[in-house]
């Protein structure tokens, strides 16, 4: 694995408050700078990129998002690797793009409401010079098939490419990954499919990326991680052979595929291949030997069937075993007054700790499934001793399901709609994608007693509102469940319970479903339980309503007020000693070496610590030690043998402010534009300081001013002298060539900027700094970084200002 995985792009997901619980709490809570510490240490542990997600019902998401990456803008440590703005609301994700100075990645843009939304994304997308994540769902819905994945993604190509223009390298296509090893014999192949998938889209459209969020796949079995890091690691290494090239993972939860135990990986790779029907049992089986859980004997222990019958039937649903439960029913049945009684019960009461078990993680979705099996062979045990007294039963219903309107995601639902059915209610599944008015005229047109609606990202929040207001309008009495990744206690008490006054509850889980539609369709049961439930959300509102924003954001126009007023009158700009463009073509590595910052260096291995220090830690000191004797090893032989060439490039150009721009002028006279740099400013209430912008340091017009850009690389050979590594099976030296010119690179700009200070500009000519110094920025004036040109997604975001004024 450690080939593939030195070409593998790492996309780190924690920073995401979809699918980090610690993550969205600390912003929450406002805790920024916590929320900063855990976007650091995915840097720290190898993240290339990092994926950014505010999408929380109770969050101002559009808010949340500028506000966290302009403060990562002002960590170096962080802000050197490139950003992927991830929402399902596209003002988000315009309002992140602007507050990036790097190129961006946007996740994501579809054809799922047709090809004029999809252009006019993706248009704004290039004119900010991204890249974009492209999802494989269309109007049609989500593609799960290898063909329908790469014919969406073949439009989608077509389009992008040759109608709009936009450039093949900052395509990256989705192709959906979804979990395996549910129980559902249809998602079995669903890994197969995506591997299949990426390989024909790498060999049919040239250029393009192919990524995906590698956690999807081992959603399975959440709560054991060394089972789903071991499934990551294993399906990782198939797609990457297939010519994946980044992915949504948590690079420092990522077991190393070599080191799997070959019972693991064996079991694994069977699902992942979907080599035969029982992999995915036979993984189940083994997940707790590796989750910390002692195994046990695989001699049948039958002490249980000693226990009292009610403790039988738990034990019998909790492991999923139907051989004894014809006899285990019919003993409660016998003493039961009414065989609904068994239902509602201790089978009821068996659910229940399977509902415990499975939202604590100590159960997955495979085993919810066999436990409602074992449920639906009790009832159907049952089925005739209720017809022949003529017993409805008050748990049978029937239920109208659907994913709502803008939103393909169906997992959860397909679970859910299988534990009911395994407890003998009827499921009316809609499908995804599912329109309010289709959603209210079925249940009517059903009878339905339930309605339950589901979506994973959050604009289905705002659509199952919609819903809830439909329902009350045309005067609807059903009861209305509410569930799905993104939805919340919290989200159904404060937007949606008050829409609707018929009954509103949210489901955390699938096998809680069965205990609340139990409640709800019973006569006697049903007031208290939602008398109980309104109590619940009116503290739960009353809880939100007492929260207060910490800072509040205001206006562009009472910030542009609010714009910092230096004193132009009584300062004149230094003027350059030379404007226009230098190139420097014969800058050495001896030269660029006492600039290099050497603790990024060490990150880039996963070792966190500051140089010198870490030279002496007393955990990783003698690691280090070694990496950095062999990158001064591969310095000396890359100097000796000139096979690597840094190049630099400055350019000093007359400009001024407008505005918030700052526009760029060919020469002295200020009458030709060259080009014009756009700025944002601080949107956030400021009691004491000003709402700034990077265009308040230049000179307004009427008072010459200066600005400079430049570009730099540690040598245009890294590639090849990589590769040729890579040919030689040296995965070390070819990662090492990287992190070298890397560090190269970085202190080029270090040494330019330094040039620009005391010759070119000339405005510090007595400078005398010390590389630490330098480091510490102890400097004159401020390097505002465009890009991070290290990885290839870093560097274009000024590609039409910096970049075309440098040449």
């Amino acid at each position: 694995m450690t080939q593939q995985i030195a070409v593998f792009t790492n996309v780190g997901e924690r920073t995401n408050v979809t699918g980090s619980a610690m993550f969205k709490r600390l912003i929450m809570e406002e805790d920024f700078e916590a929320a900063l510490t855990v976007a650091r240490e995915q840097v720290e542990n190898g993240a290339q990129v990092i994926d950014i997600n505010m999408d929380e019902a109770m969050l101002d998401s559009k808010a949340a998002m500028v506000k966290f990456l302009n403060l990562i803008a002002s960590e170096p440590d962080i802000s050197r690797v490139p950003i992927m703005v991830d929402s399902s609301k596209w003002e988000v994700i315009e309002a992140g793009l602007k507050c990036i100075q790097g190129k961006a990645i946007v996740n994501s843009i579809s054809l799922k409401e047709g090809e004029e939304p999809f252009i006019r994304q993706a248009k704004i997308i290039k004119r900010f010079g991204a890249a974009a994540v492209v999802m494989a769902f269309d109007t049609d819905g989500q593609a799960d098939t290898a063909d329908r994945k790469f014919a969406i993604c073949a439009r989608s190509y077509k389009i992008l490419v040759e109608d709009i223009g936009f450039a093949p390298e900052d395509i990256i296509f989705d192709p959906n990954i979804f979990a395996v090893a549910t129980g559902i014999e249809e998602h079995d192949n669903y890994a197969v499919e995506f591997i299949e998938g990426t390989r024909r889209i790498k060999q049919n459209l040239p250029h393009c990326k192919v990524s995906g969020g590698v956690s999807n796949v081992s959603f399975s079995f959440r709560g054991n991680n060394p089972v789903r890091e071991a499934i990551h690691s294993v399906f990782l290494y198939h797609a990457i052979q297939a010519g994946m090239d980044m992915g949504i993972v948590n690079a420092g939860q990522l077991a190393v595929y070599d080191d799997i135990p070959a019972e693991l990986r064996k079991a694994v790779t069977d699902v992942i291949l979907n080599t035969d029907p029982g992999a995915g049992e036979r993984l189940v089986e083994l997940a707790p030997k590796y989750s910390g859980m002692a195994q046990a004997e695989r001699v049948e222990d039958l002490e249980w069937r000693t226990w009292p019958v009610a403790k039988r039937l738990e034990h019998a649903l909790v492991k999923g075993i139907t051989t004894f439960i014809d006899e285990d029913t019919e003993e409660c049945r016998a003493a039961a007054d009414k065989p609904i009684h068994v239902i509602e019960g201790p089978l009821m009461d068996g659910m229940n700790v399977v509902g415990d078990l499975f939202g604590a993680g100590k159960m997955f979705l495979p085993q919810v499934v066999k436990s409602a099996r074992v449920m639906k062979r009790a009832v159907a045990y049952l089925d005739p001793y209720i017809e022949l007294e003529k017993e409805e039963g008050s748990t049978n219903g029937k239920i109208v399901m659907a994913t709502v309107k803008g939103d393909v995601h169906d997992i959860g639902k397909n679970i859910v709609g299988v534990v009911l059915q395994c407890n003998n209610y009827e499921v009316i599944d809609l499908g995804v994608m599912v329109p309010a008015d289709k959603i209210l005229q079925t249940a009517i047109d059903e009878k339905a007693d339930i309605i339950g609606l589901s979506g994973l990202i959050t604009p289905s929040l705002d659509e199952m509102v919609h819903v809830a207001k439909e329902m009350k309008r045309r005067g609807f009495e059903l009861p209305l469940l509410i569930g799905g990744a993104t939805t919340s206690k919290a989200h159904t008490a404060v937007k949606i319970e008050p829409q609707y006054d018929k009954g509103v509850v949210y489901v955390n889980n699938a096998s809680r479903a069965v205990g609340v539609v139990s409640n709800l369709l019973s006569k006697d049961i049903k007031p208290d339980f939602l008398a109980k439930t309104e109590a619940e959300y009116v503290k739960v509102r009353e809880q939100q309503a007492r929260k207060k924003p910490r800072s509040k954001p205001v206006t562009i126009g009472r910030a542009r007020d609010n714009a910092a007023q230096l004193d132009w009158d009584n300062y004149t700009p230094p003027v350059p000693k030379k404007l226009g463009v230098t190139e420097f073509k014969n800058v050495s590595i001896a030269t660029l070496r006492k600039y290099i910052d050497w603790t990024p260096y060490f990150m880039t291995w996963s070792i966190a610590g500051k140089y010198p220090r870490i030279m002496d830690d007393e955990v990783v000191g003698e690691q280090a030690q070694s990496l950095f004797k062999d990158a001064n090893d591969m310095l000396d032989d890359l100097e000796k043998a000139g096979s690597l060439q840094p190049l630099g490039v400055i350019g000093l150009f007359p400009a001024n402010r407008v505005g918030d721009d700052i526009e760029i002028y060919t020469d002295e006279t200020r009458k030709e534009l060259l080009t014009t740099s756009c700025h944002l400013r601080q949107q956030t209430e400021k009691t004491d300081f000003a709402n700034y912008c990077l265009a308040d340091y230049i000179a307004p017009k009427g008072t010459p001013d200066y600005f400079g850009a430049f570009a730099v690389t540690g040598g245009l050979e890294e590639d090849d002298l990589a590769n040729a590594f890579d040919a030689q099976q040296d995965d070390y030296n070819k990662i090492m060539i990287k992190a070298v010119a890397d560090r190269l690179a970085e202190a080029f700009a270090e040494y330019l900027h330094e040039k620009v200070r005391k010759e070119y500009w000339g405005f510090a000519p007595d400078e005398n700094l010390a590389n630490d110094e330098l480091i510490r920025e102890n400097y004159q004036g401020i390097r505002p970084a465009p890009g991070y040109p290290k990885e290839n997604l870093a560097f274009a975001r000024y590609r039409k200002t910096h970049w075309y004024a440098a040449n």
